[in-house]
């Protein structure tokens, strides 16, 4: 069993507060806010998403990618009026790209 798999444990968000849950792939990043009460994905965003595609290409690496995800995932979002949520690193160490990804959701308006 990887040493991730050991980190992740199950976080569970509620009606009022959904699941933010990333995954990091080798170049990609994803991110999807998750309603636990009605198993359900709200909504979502990558390094593959449309909107961003062109700015990922002409970023510098995979950090840069990362706040863009992050962004865009909050401004989908608020949109839908979702304010607050839990953020689930998914057994990932808080550093790096994924830090990167929920410094930039903080800052374009999702509390967690």
């Amino acid at each position: 069993m990887s040493n991730r798999k050991k980190r992740k444990r199950r976080i569970m968000g509620d009606r009022t507060r959904p699941r933010l849950v990333v995954f990091r792939s080798l170049n990609n990043i994803y991110g999807q806010i998750v309603d636990d009460a009605k198993e359900k994905t709200l909504l979502g965003a990558s390094t593959l998403s449309k909107e961003i595609r062109e700015e990922v290409k002409k970023s510098k690496n995979k950090t840069e990618a990362s706040k863009l995800v992050g962004k865009l995932i909050a401004q989908r979002a608020v949109n839908q009026q979702i304010t607050q949520v839990i953020f689930d690193r998914n057994g990932y160490a808080y550093h790096g790209r994924v830090k990167a990804l929920a410094e930039s959701a903080r800052e374009a308006g999702l509390e967690f």
